[in-house]
């Protein structure tokens, strides 16, 4: 299991390279919507890789990021999600608070997982959002990724 969340991650970190260039090359193409997108996506996954190894001070879930930092932002995501699946066991328990200040205790799998079917989601309301503005959404099927 440890190998196939390697396997998401790449697969995450491959696209979200390939957006962070969309969003550089064609800025007159992206919507302010696709970018925050982008951006939370980006947030997102650096809070909840901090909730099971802090490593650094935490994005908010909506901040904005100048669009030349986008691709750094998730190559440091990525590296940060495989030290934490080569330093924790995927069912190492992690004590958290939300946003909200609600408490939780999850696994590192779920939360891993959760990650990457978080940005999937978001990447999928950004292919929509590049439609609306005349750009072609790239094809970020699992499955034509792993072809």
């Amino acid at each position: 299991m440890e190998q196939f969340l390697k396997e998401l991650f790449e697969y995450s970190h491959h696209f979200n390279q390939k957006l962070s260039d969309i969003f550089i090359d064609r800025p007159d193409k992206t919507s302010e919507k696709a970018v925050k997108l982008f951006n939370h996506i980006l947030n997102a996954h650096q809070i909840w890789n901090n909730r099971i190894h802090p490593e650094q001070s935490t994005f908010g879930v909506w901040e904005l990021h100048d669009i030349k930092d986008l691709k750094s932002i998730d190559k440091t995501n990525y590296e940060h999600s495989l030290q934490i699946l080569d330093k924790f066991a995927l069912y190492d328990h992690v004590e958290y608070t939300n946003t909200k200040g609600q408490p939780f205790n999850k696994n590192v799998l779920n939360i891993c997982f959760h990650i990457i079917n978080h940005s999937t989601y978001h990447r999928g309301q950004i292919a929509t959002e590049f439609r609306l503005n005349g750009l072609e959404p790239l094809v970020t099927d699992y499955i034509h990724y792993k072809s």
